[in-house]
C-alpha cells in the first residue's frame, strides 16, 4: 500500500518518527504541499493523509487508486466527505487527542490576562525591579479569577474540560450547549446565549463552525456582555467577526481577547486585531503540545492499521 503524507510537518515538524506508518506500506512524507503540486503527489497513493491540504471533489474523483482518506486533526471540513463515500473511501479523523492541550491553552490565555507574566518578565529582564525603591511594583491591573463567573459556549470534549476546570478555580460556570440540564456534571449551569453573555466576566468559544455561528460574536452580540468582559477563543477564527472584537477593545467593551485561532491562517499583515489593545494571539498551537502531538501520531497509524485489517475506525463518512 502506498501511503502519502501531504503537510506532515505542522504535526511532527521532526522531533517524532513516521517509523510505526512506515511498517504500514510504502511512505512518502511531504512537508508541504501546495495545490498546484497536489494532482501529481497524491496520484499513485492508495492512502492519502492531509492536515490543512483540501481534498474536493474534483481531486478525489481524480485519483482512481486512492482508497483510504486520513485527517491529522480532529476537523475535516476540508475534505469532501460526500465525495468520499461515493467512491467508497472512508475518511477517518483523530478525535480528542488534544482536549488536554486545549483546555490548558484557554488558561494561559487566561492567566496571561489577568496576570500579565510575560509582561513582567520582560520588564525585568530590562532591569526594572533591579532598580525600584519598592520590594515589588506593578503598572497594570492584577485580577483573581476565584468568583468570577467562566461562560462556556459549547459544551463538547474540550468545552467540558475547561467548564472542569474553572469550577477548581473557584469560578461559577455557566454553559450554552445543546445538552440537557440532566446530563451536565455538578457545578455547570445550563443557560441561554443572552443569560451567558448577560453573566460571564471570561467567555470562552467552543462550539462547531456552522452557518449560525459564523461571526456570531460581533458588535451586536458584544453589545450585550458584560462591559470588559474577557473572550477567549481556541475554537474556530471565523466563530468571530475580528473588525468589530478589534473596535471593541479599542473603545473598552470588551477587556481582552486571547485567541489561538484567526479567520485566516497566517493572519493577513493588516489584520486589526495585530495592533489591538489586549489581544492576546498565539499562533493556532493550543493542539500541538509534544504529549498531544503523541497522541495524533499514534491514532494517526492507528488507524490506517485498522483500515488495512477491513475494520476503519473514526469515520465521519460511514
Amino acid at each position: 500500500m502506498k501511503i502519502v503524507v501531504l503537510d506532515g510537518y505542522g504535526a511532527n515538524p521532526g522531533d517524532l518518527s513516521w517509523e510505526p506508518m512506515k511498517a504500514l506500506g510504502e511512505l512518502t512524507v511531504y512537508d508541504r504541499t501546495e495545490l498546484k503540486d497536489l494532482q501529481t503527489r497524491a496520484k499513485d497513493a492508495d492512502a492519502l493523509l492531509t492536515n490543512k491540504v483540501p481534498l474536493r471533489r474534483e481531486t478525489i474523483e481524480s485519483l482512481p487508486k486512492l482508497k483510504y482518506i486520513g485527517v491529522l486533526a480532529t476537523g475535516f471540513n476540508i475534505i469532501d466527505t460526500e465525495a468520499a463515500r461515493e467512491r467508497g473511501i472512508p475518511v477517518c479523523n483523530i478525535p480528542a487527542y488534544s482536549t488536554d492541550s486545549v483546555a490548558q491553552m484557554v488558561f494561559a490565555h487566561l492567566f496571561a490576562i489577568t496576570n500579565r507574566v510575560e509582561h513582567y518578565a520582560a520588564l525585568n529582564r530590562k532591569g526594572f525591579w533591579s532598580n525600584n525603591p519598592d520590594f515589588c511594583y506593578w503598572d497594570t491591573p492584577l485580577h483573581e479569577i476565584a468568583g468570577k463567573t467562566m461562560g462556556v459556549v459549547g459544551l463538547g470534549n474540550i468545552g467540558r474540560k475547561v467548564a472542569e476546570i474553572a469550577r477548581t478555580f473557584g469560578m461559577d460556570v455557566f454553559a450554552f450547549t445543546s445538552k440537557s440540564s440532566s446530563d451536565l456534571p455538578a457545578g455547570i449551569q445550563k443557560t441561554t446565549m443572552e443569560g451567558l453573555f448577560g453573566i460571564s466576566d471570561v467567555i470562552s468559544l467552543h462550539c462547531p463552525l456552522t452557518d449560525t455561528t459564523r461571526g456570531f460574536i460581533n458588535k451586536d452580540s458584544i453589545k450585550r456582555m458584560k462591559h470588559g468582559a474577557i473572550l477567549i477563543n481556541t475554537g474556530r477564527g471565523p466563530l468571530v467577526n475580528e473588525a468589530d472584537v478589534a473596535e471593541a477593545l479599542k473603545t473598552g467593551e470588551l477587556g481582552a481577547y486571547g485567541t489561538d485561532v484567526m479567520s485566516k491562517e497566517p493572519p493577513a499583515a493588516d489584520n486589526p486585531l495585530l495592533t489591538a489593545p489586549n489581544a492576546y494571539i498565539t499562533p493556532h498551537i493550543a493542539w500541538a503540545t509534544y504529549e498531544a502531538r503523541v497522541r495524533l501520531m499514534d491514532i494517526a497509524v492507528a488507524n490506517v492499521r485498522a483500515f488495512t485489517e477491513g475494520q476503519p475506525q473514526n469515520v465521519v463518512n460511514p
